[in-house]
């Protein structure tokens, strides 16, 4: 990414905003198995939801099963479980994918396939550029939200934690290079 902002212009800060992405990582207990004819729309939208991802502004990365075009068929929170996850440059980017694109309308229909959540089903936080993290490092950041709140370590949307507030709090991953996953 280059940066036309004159050098003397630019911040000294050290937490320049690209070196920090966001990952999210959610959860959908599904309603019906995915060869059922009651999930054959939200089936049938899989790949243009996906392809309007990758080719969304600020996308970086989505969690794919080896040798398929989405991650439907891995289930590490359970057989009626399904998975996404992704990171993005920045979480407005993320946000106006999810929020501000036709991405929405599926959302809006979210009831139709999945049942509701008592628990957090979705999960955010930061990772340095460049590093993709691992769906054991995604289940314990969920796992961290569900047990102790929203923290810089793990957070939503609504309460939410910059990439620098994060490494203040010494948070894995926002602040040095090695990034180990967070524990529990």
């Amino acid at each position: 990414m280059s940066d036309h902002t004159p050098a003397s212009a630019r911040q000294p800060a050290r937490f320049h905003p690209a070196r920090f992405h966001i990952a999210q990582f959610n959860v959908a207990t599904l309603r019906y198995p995915l060869d059922d004819p009651r999930m054959a729309e939200f089936v049938a939208l899989l790949e243009p939801v996906n392809a309007l991802a990758d080719a969304a502004p600020g996308f970086v990365w989505r969690l794919t099963e080896e040798g398929e075009p989405d991650a439907t068929g891995m289930r590490p929170a359970g057989d009626d479980v399904i998975i996404n996850y992704s990171v993005w440059e920045s979480a407005e980017a993320l946000w106006d994918f999810v929020y501000r694109s036709a991405h929405l309308e599926t959302m809006r229909r979210r009831r139709e396939w999945f049942g509701r959540h008592v628990d957090a089903h979705l999960v955010l936080w930061w990772v340095p550029a460049g590093r993709t993290p691992t769906v054991a490092e995604a289940m314990e950041r969920l796992a961290l939200l569900r047990d102790r709140g929203p923290s810089p370590r793990a957070f939503t949307f609504a309460s939410s934690y910059t990439a620098e507030e994060a490494a203040a709090a010494g948070a894995p991953g926002a602040g040095a290079a090695g990034a180990e996953p967070a524990s529990v």
